[in-house]
């Protein structure tokens, strides 16, 4: 089982001329709203790879909970964990998504809402068990991503951290976490605050993993992953494709890992399954329109 601790969103998606600048305007072709949050994307990029998923969240008792959970419920993930927040003037949380259409880049904006209310009493009601990965993204306070690690630990299972957006916490929960996500303007931010030592980003990343004894994976776009695991390095390409939308790849890449890993797949086929799960999500706009199907990943890798 997968068990995802996470944001819940719906995003609000733009494709514009280019990302402006600040104070300028551009010029948009389409507008689409679509269920989003990392946490969530990760949940059905797990369960559309084939997993078992439970879903760990919170949103509010307002219009968008319902499409923002439509793709969840509809492809059988757990929502059981899911709490309706009914405390105050809180909503289910936003994303307001810029896609430029020539690139495909975004630049994105979060406001959290409910998701802000997930914390170590969310945890009560999971079953983890020691054949579980539990899965954390930045979307939810540091002290719930905390005390889900802690919970792994205490009954053997693995956890994954994927420190986007990257805050402050990474730095603590990424000591703590089984193996820790991150992009390379993340992990050049997580090894600053570290103060690791090394010439380049390799040298560092296995700076991190002895010092902490942790696994480490470094997503590198279009040029693939590099991840050092119990002290061994592997790396993978990425499928060479022509991008329409990055909004998802980074959250599908993690959810397709965390199945992989979960089947007992070695390290460098886990990455090569992850990377073309990636690069699948970057051929259609959106974040969970855009996850691909377990068919689909197996006929990219062949």
């Amino acid at each position: 089982m997968i068990i995802v601790v996470g944001s819940i969103n719906l995003d609000l998606i733009a494709r514009v001329k280019k990302i402006p600048l600040p104070g300028e305007t551009v010029s948009g072709s389409s507008f689409a709203s679509a269920p989003g949050g990392k946490g969530a994307n990760q949940a059905l990029a797990a369960r559309r790879a084939g997993a078992d998923v439970a879903m760990i969240g919170a949103v509010g008792e307002d219009a968008n909970a319902e499409p923002a959970l439509a793709l969840l419920k509809s492809a059988g993930v757990d929502l059981g964990g899911v709490a309706a927040i009914t405390e105050g003037d809180i909503s289910t949380g936003v994303a307001m998504i810029l896609v430029d259409e020539t690139s495909g880049e975004n630049q994105i904006a979060v406001i959290a809402g409910a998701n802000a209310c997930v914390d170590g009493d969310s945890l009560k009601g999971a079953s983890i068990k020691a054949d579980d990965i539990v899965v954390l993204q930045m979307e939810v306070p540091d002290a719930a991503n905390l005390a889900a690690i802690k919970v792994a630990q205490d009954v053997g299972a693995r956890s994954i951290l994927n420190i986007a957006p990257y805050g402050e916490g990474a730095v603590e929960l990424a000591k703590h976490a089984d193996i820790t996500i991150a992009n390379e303007t993340e992990f050049d931010d997580l090894s600053q605050a570290l103060s690791l030592s090394g010439n380049d980003r390799r040298e560092k990343a296995h700076a991190f993993c002895q010092a902490f004894g942790k696994g480490l994976i470094i997503t590198l776009g279009a040029d693939g992953a590099l991840a050092i695991i119990d002290g061994k390095e592997y790396s993978a390409k990425s499928p060479k494709i022509e991008a329409v939308d990055t909004v998802g790849a980074g959250d599908t890449f993690c959810g397709a890992l965390a199945v992989a890993l979960s089947e007992g797949q070695p390290v460098e086929a886990a990455l090569k399954f992850a990377c073309a799960a990636g690069a699948l999500a970057c051929l259609q706009a959106g974040a969970q329109p855009a996850i691909p199907l377990r068919t689909d990943i197996d006929k990219m890798i062949a």
